[in-house]
């Protein structure tokens, strides 16, 4: 697997089947799931299949990518900008392990995520959604540059959404 972005501390590379177990154990932790509006998978099989079956590097170039500490190259969680087709826009999203938590990587890694999504990717406009009451994921956000759009209803929750346009250096 290549490594997609690297940062000070952090190695961004593509997730494979091979990280299902990690996957599986990071979605067992209710804390890490309470605010996703997602289940937990029942077994790593069933996350090794969902991990198979990941399409947005195919079909989009990018994807969510794991998070992997220089240091020791362990797996800390995942963090990437993923394609809505439907609603023709990109969003951050970002997930760690709890041990992990408050230790700046959410922000390290988004940071980066953003950056190559405008200067990679040539995205225009990244958006980021949290539910109201995820202060931490809202922080981040906002530490990263997105600013507050507009709240919205996110799996019956109230939800927010923020967003970051790229810099132009046009003078129109």
């Amino acid at each position: 697997m290549g490594v997609i972005i690297e940062t000070k501390r952090l190695l961004l590379r593509e997730l494979s089947p091979d990280d299902a177990g990690h996957f599986y154990s990071l979605n067992l932790n209710p804390n890490v799931m309470k605010y996703t509006g997602d289940v937990a998978f029942v077994s790593v099989e069933e996350a090794r299949v969902f991990l198979e079956n990941y399409k947005d590097y195919k079909d989009n170039g990018f994807g969510r990518w794991a998070v992997m500490n220089k240091l020791n190259n362990e797996f800390i969680g995942w963090c990437g900008l993923k394609y809505n087709k439907e609603l023709e826009e990109t969003d951050i999203g970002f997930r760690f392990f709890e041990k992990h938590w408050n230790k700046g990587f959410a922000t390290e890694s988004a940071k980066a995520c953003v950056d190559f999504g405008f200067n990679e990717l040539n995205k225009q406009k990244i958006i980021g959604r949290a539910m109201k009451e995820n202060i931490a994921s809202i922080n981040v956000l906002q530490k990263i540059g997105l600013v507050f759009e507009k709240e919205f209803d996110f799996n019956g929750e109230q939800g927010v959404l923020y967003e970051i346009y790229q810099a132009t250096n046009s003078y129109e």
